[in-house]
């Protein structure tokens, strides 16, 4: 899968994890964050990747900042993009599983780096049920 990832300074070492993780299991990861852990404005990187998932370029994005809700907030702006912002696995499978959610937002701050990278499991792994959900996920686009 093609996979683009976006971080602020906050989420750099999650980042770099969920890199590692994604490359020893064969995806080709698109690198939008920041590198360091110097004061950013998150948007800056929160944009191209919600563009990338919302022009169909890649197949999934996951954002990262410090609460997840910025990242989140910005990404939702996007046609096409329904950003998730989960802390379990067990939120993050719901979140495909039901809203067919393309982009995982991650709150660094308030989950563990071990956490994060199961949820980007899941998050890859859980398809989309459709059914009565479809109906719903349609619903959501405004334009």
């Amino acid at each position: 899968m093609k996979i683009a990832i976006g971080n602020d300074h906050a989420g750099t070492d999650y980042k770099n994890a969920i890199i590692s993780y994604l490359e020893e299991s064969g995806h080709q990861v698109t690198n939008f964050g920041t590198n360091t852990g110097d004061s950013v404005d998150y948007p800056d990187f929160i944009h191209p990747v919600a563009e990338a998932v919302s022009k169909e370029s890649v197949d999934f994005g996951i954002i990262i900042c410090g609460s997840g809700n910025g990242a989140s907030m910005t990404a939702n702006k996007h046609q096409k993009v329904r950003s998730a912002l989960c802390w379990t696995k067990e939120i993050t499978a719901l979140a495909r599983e039901h809203n067919d959610a393309n982009i995982l937002s991650i709150p660094a701050r308030f989950t563990s780096e071990p956490q994060a990278i199961e949820m980007v499991k899941t998050f890859l792994e859980t398809p989309f049920e459709g059914g009565r959900h479809k109906r719903r996920v349609d619903k959501i686009a405004c334009a």
